[in-house]
């Protein structure tokens, strides 16, 4: 058979082609071959990454739950009237002290003293009654019965003025306790119904400072805790635990806290932010920068640190406490080698060289 000769030209061109690429294939596979060892060997000679660190010993440092909180009267009532009447005197002026039993509304005593006055003359007659009936039943001219009669009659007499003196008395609406009168709601010329509000009273000596706490520091301290707390204004007061719930929030599955402190010259008012601090006993403690805290690949807090043989560790911490020259983490132990520069960049496990601190 007999091929013409454009044939013969395109199977020409086509061998030439697959034998082109065939060609290529073989010697890019040799230099590829022949380049590993380079690149191998180029990365088994860099030298190990260079950290700093900081030494830092173990010690024993004061545990503390700090949370947010605010200050609370600790009491706090609403004086009302026990009776009715117009408002005739307001003798206690609002925001000041007051003592206790001080008047705080006085009404007016429309007929209460007359009611006195004539409780108290039946009394002086019913005690006269009584002597003669006495005197007569010593000669036998009164009977035992008349004389119990009598002594009835002397005692209701007695009980009238009683009730007499109260309704009198319930006229002025006092102060339950020492404090402040805060809030007044009553003026001259108001008629008050019984039950119906003459003001408030606050007490703020000693002062509530009030939060909440999470489950997890819940069972830390107990009442009688000593704690301290710093106001926004930045005073700080000074008092112990005394309440914690045992039922947590549903909501926010927090503890109600509350704290009593002294309030000497009641510089510190109801409602004001503040930062408690509530001790929780001592324990081990290591001191680290701020900065020296990163999270492992699992979340978690903690340190890295240079171990034996120069070998990158990780150590889960809890942050105790923050301070001006660094922060208190437990979970470490003796002295630790704490990683301060290059921690994000090296791993666990991994060899390193410690450098000189800058």
């Amino acid at each position: 058979m007999r091929f013409k000769s454009s044939q013969v030209f395109a199977i020409a061109l086509g061998l030439f082609v697959v034998a082109f690429f065939a060609i290529g294939s073989v010697v890019n596979g040799v230099k590829g071959h022949k380049a590993k060892p380079a690149v191998a060997t180029a990365t088994d000679s860099r030298p190990p990454a260079t950290v700093q660190i900081a030494e830092t010993p173990e010690e024993i440092h004061p545990y503390t739950v700090t949370i947010r909180g605010r200050t609370e009267a600790t009491r706090t009532v609403a004086v009302r009237s026990e009776t009715a009447g117009i408002v005739s005197q307001t003798p206690a002026v609002e925001g000041h002290l007051v003592g206790k039993g001080q008047v705080l509304c006085a009404l007016n005593v429309d007929a209460r003293a007359a009611s006195l006055d004539q409780a108290r003359a039946a009394l002086r007659s019913r005690i006269l009654t009584q002597q003669a009936s006495e005197a007569l039943a010593a000669k036998g001219y009164r009977s035992r019965t008349q004389l119990l009669q009598d002594q009835a009659a002397l005692d209701g007499a007695k009980a009238a003025v009683r009730q007499a003196e109260i309704a009198l008395e319930q006229t002025n609406i006092r102060a339950p306790f020492a404090g402040t009168f805060d809030k007044r709601e009553a003026e001259i010329g108001t008629y008050l119904a019984p039950g119906q509000s003459c003001g408030t009273v606050i007490e703020l000596t000693p002062i509530l400072i009030v939060g909440d706490i999470s489950e997890s520091d819940v069972s830390k301290f107990a009442v009688g805790a000593p704690a301290t707390a710093k106001l926004i204004s930045g005073e700080i007061l000074s008092g112990q635990v005394r309440y914690l719930a045992h039922d947590a929030d549903p909501q926010t599955r927090t503890y109600h806290l509350e704290v009593t402190a002294e309030n000497r010259d009641l510089r510190a008012r109801a409602g004001l932010s503040a930062d408690l601090r509530i001790s929780a006993g001592a324990g081990p403690a290591h001191r680290i920068p701020l900065s020296a805290l990163v999270l492992d690949s699992a979340g978690r807090q903690g340190v890295r640190f240079v171990g034996p043989g120069e070998i990158v560790g990780f150590a889960p911490v809890t942050v105790i406490e923050e301070t001006d020259k660094g922060i208190y983490v437990s979970g470490l132990k003796s002295k630790v080698r704490v990683i301060t520069v290059g921690q994000s960049y090296v791993g666990e496990g991994q060899k390193v060289q410690v450098g000189p601190a800058r």
